[in-house]
């Protein structure tokens, strides 16, 4: 891993856009259309979340998903070594002051969101507009060398990668630290899980409930986030509301919320989510006589 490292990610990192955009085309050529990497799972999750669309559709929102997946990768290469003035060409935030009103009001939250379009320049963006500290939940890679490199890749603009543990401490400890705890929310859930089961893209689908349920133990508000693609390289952050009484809500109205916002955004651009993920390879059968979901993560 230190050699790839080294030899290959770092020096591509420090190409220039124009340059990696190049090499993200071959490698479209070379994943979707000469070796079909995960095709199967992608087309049969595109399939299962829009029924209602035809093959030739269908092929169409592939094709366009895996060239954004390659510059995704290409771009998350980039992000080992990008500078404060290509963050700002990259990436703005349309209104931070959803987030910056609890803040002044003396409040921590909750936010949530999905892997749709670029997170990884989020991640490296997130600090610049808040006055919230973001701490990002993050479950470390085996390999200690890689998960060092991208812990701090992530975090070198002021974004704090923690364990679910480590922001329980901060939550006890940091009580005069404002701060934004993120929780990615639309990953497959663990065995050891109890999720939120829901419909969404049109298949029943368990949902982490670890927000929900720490916004409920800290009563915080909580809020939702979305990344646009503007254009290639380029996104815009926007920010919505979920509830600011979390005590009041009904059990699974955090977890529903955000995640039909998440459905609205899919549906109004689905080539932009994650779809070589399993997302649906667990049943509601697997996680019976669990009990309820006390600790999640943000899957990586």
């Amino acid at each position: 891993m230190r050699a790839l490292y080294y030899l290959i990610l770092l020096p591509f990192s420090r190409l220039p856009y124009s340059v990696l955009y190049v090499i993200s085309d071959i490698m479209y050529l070379i994943l979707y259309k000469t070796f079909g990497y995960r095709t199967k799972v992608v087309r049969a999750n595109l399939v299962n979340s829009f029924p209602e669309k035809s093959k030739t559709e269908i092929k169409a929102i592939e094709a366009e998903f895996y060239r954004h997946f390659c510059d995704i990768v290409i771009e998350a290469i980039k992000a080992f070594s990008i500078t404060p003035k290509e963050v700002e060409k990259c990436i703005s935030f349309r209104n931070p002051e959803v987030m910056n009103k609890y803040a002044n009001q003396g409040k921590d939250v909750v936010l949530v969101g999905g892997h749709f379009n670029n997170w990884e320049i989020f991640a490296v963006a997130i600090a610049q507009p808040l006055k919230l500290q973001p701490i990002a939940l993050f479950t470390p890679l085996t390999n200690a060398f890689m998960n060092e490199k991208i812990t701090s890749s992530r975090s070198k603009y002021g974004l704090w990668m923690k364990s679910y543990t480590e922001v329980k401490e901060i939550m006890e400890n940091k009580a005069n630290l404002r701060k934004t705890i993120i929780f990615g929310t639309d990953q497959c859930p663990k065995r050891h899980q109890r999720p939120h089961w829901m419909e969404f893209l049109n298949q029943e689908t368990g949902v982490q409930f670890g927000a929900e349920k720490f916004a409920k133990d800290n009563n915080l508000p909580v809020v939702y986030g979305v990344i646009h693609k503007v254009k290639r390289g380029v996104y815009e952050v926007e920010f919505r509301d979920v509830c600011d009484n979390p005590l009041e809500q009904p059990h699974g109205q955090i977890t529903e919320i955000p995640t039909k916002m998440l459905e609205d955004d899919i549906k109004g651009a689905p080539a932009y989510w994650l779809w070589t993920h399993k997302r649906w390879k667990r049943k509601k059968c697997d996680f019976i006589g669990q009990e309820e979901e006390t600790t999640t993560t943000d899957g990586n």
